[in-house]
């Protein structure tokens, strides 16, 4: 049997990353079948499209995984695929927590022929035999012979051939700039973010935050050798295409264990598995000094940090009170020091910001070591603590966002503000940041720095404004680039200075000889 494993895109701005899950089921999937991966935020599908691949590719099944702001894009997409006659299952967040309005069982259109509930490492393979029996079943559940939620553990970790799976979707390099950038340096012909996961669930609980409801509130952890030999697989596919992999790594909190973490750093690090990594770190376990070395040692080049806000008082009414405001500028400083930098996450619309947050907030910033500041605003997912709170205080203004999704887009009514206004607070916090004054500030404030870390900085920052500015088409760059040419062409004159200079320096001088 054919199979296609499909995650849709949100219709606003491309990921720069592709989603594990589709590789990690595809590894799991029994032999004897065939799959085909498809990231809509990598390669563009409508109904139409989805619908002749699966006719012209016969396929016999389809996956289909999608977080709560993908959701009503999965449903037009099964829709379309069991128009065809062929079976669909969907797994996921949203759909472990709504199943029965995937089933129809809600009153509405039944969109999947089965849904996966929580994480499906072990019933992946099952529903797959069933599929192809003809024998697929409405509910799949990991669950121990007493009915009880079973957790897969991560140890054996299913292999994925990172050295043969078919990537091109995936490199974020355009075609156009391919045979130029494959004679740069070491090569960047390529360019891929690829996700790692060392470690699922989350103890924290956070009011608005759906991962410990699906991973759970206890820590399951890969094994140190499975991790390194991944990201040693990565370094080597990079290596043989002349190109360049970053790793993202996915835990929900990378040093939830600081202990165990720092064992994994150590172990990349004694056996050379480096390459530049991304991974989300809550700001307390960053005081950790030995912790922040050993990042910088093994690669860390980016952390994610959930800020949220930099009033306690917010942090504390969505339990998250371990978040300290008074730390952050500490935290941020350690990291740069050691040339890591950090993605600074902001939530606005919470029940104790009022106009005027935004700036306040963009204040307390403007202090710290330069990174990437993303703004959003408070939604209540389905089945989170904050959602049954504000549905019981009557606050919810769209009970189903998720079945019309708007970007930035509030689904409660504030405390002490508008929605308008937090949709303001939002505006006004990209655009201050992602101006071309502030991308120049923020380029300039690293002017201490080798030339590296600056456009590093620079490109981070014009990708990261595509988040609310979505820069899809060529157009839209063009501007993007016209704006900040100052910055860009600033750069360029260094670096083409610095280049003049190496250049000279390794010319042997010309011999002067006496004519008369």
């Amino acid at each position: 049997m054919k199979i296609l494993l499909y995650n849709p895109d949100n219709g606003v701005t491309r990921n720069f990353m592709p989603h594990l899950w589709m590789f990690l089921l595809q590894s799991l999937t029994p032999p004897g079948h065939e799959v085909v991966l498809i990231d809509g935020n990598a390669r563009p599908m409508d109904e139409e499209s989805i619908a002749q691949f699966v006719r012209e590719e016969g396929i016999g099944l389809v996956g289909i995984g999608a977080m709560t702001r993908m959701i009503a894009k999965a449903y037009r997409m099964a829709d379309a695929v069991r128009a065809t006659g062929v079976k669909v299952v969907m797994g996921g967040p949203h759909v472990t927590e709504m199943a029965d309005e995937a089933l129809g069982r809600d009153g509405g259109s039944r969109h999947a022929d089965a849904v996966a509930l929580g994480e499906a490492d072990q019933t992946w393979p099952k529903i797959v035999e069933d599929a192809a029996r003809g024998q697929l079943k409405d509910v799949y559940a990991p669950v121990d012979a007493f009915g009880q939620e079973q957790k897969p553990s991560m140890q054996p970790y299913p292999a994925i051939p990172w050295n043969s799976i078919n990537l091109d979707q995936f490199n974020l390099v355009p075609s156009m700039f391919t045979r130029m950038l494959n004679k740069v340096g070491e090569g960047w012909g390529t360019f891929r973010i690829i996700p790692v996961e060392s470690g699922r669930g989350c103890p924290y609980g956070c009011e608005f935050c759906t991962v410990t409801g699906f991973f759970g509130d206890s820590i399951r952890f890969r094994s140190n050798k499975s991790v390194v030999d991944e990201l040693l697989l990565l370094k080597a596919r990079a290596k043989s295409e002349r190109g360049q992999i970053a790793v993202f790594f996915i835990d929900d909190n990378f040093a939830i264990n600081p202990k165990r973490t720092k064992s994994l750093l150590r172990d990349i690090i004694a056996a050379n598995a480096q390459v530049h990594w991304v991974a989300q770190i809550s700001a307390n376990l960053l005081r950790d000094e030995e912790l922040v070395d050993l990042i910088a040692q093994a690669g860390g080049k980016w952390i994610f940090i959930g800020m949220e806000s930099i009033d306690p008082a917010n942090l504390a009414s969505v339990n998250k009170g371990f978040n300290k405001p008074g730390e952050y500028a500490v935290v941020l400083d350690r990291l740069a020091q050691r040339n890591v930098y950090a993605i600074t996450s902001f939530i606005f619309g919470m029940d104790n910001d009022a106009p005027g947050v935004a700036d306040r907030t963009l204040q307390a910033i403007r202090t710290w070591a330069p990174g990437l500041p993303i703004f959003g605003l408070l939604t209540p997912l389905p089945a989170t603590p904050l959602y049954k709170r504000l549905e019981v205080a009557g606050r919810l203004t769209r009970p189903k966002h998720w079945q019309e999704f708007i970007p930035f887009a509030m689904a409660h009514t504030p405390l002490k503000m508008t929605v308008e206004e937090a949709h303001e607070e939002v505006r006004i916090g990209w655009v201050k940041s992602y101006s071309p004054e502030a991308i120049g500030n923020a380029v300039d404030s690293l002017s201490h720095k080798p030339l590296g870390y600056r456009i590093n900085i620079l490109i981070a920052r014009l990708c990261f404004r595509g988040i609310y500015f979505p820069s899809m088409g060529k157009f839209a760059w063009l501007k993007t680039i016209t704006e900040n040419r100052r910055t860009i062409f600033k750069l360029i004159r260094e670096g083409f200075g610095a280049w003049r200079g190496s250049r000279d320096l390794s010319t042997p001088p010309v011999p002067v000889t006496n004519q008369n």
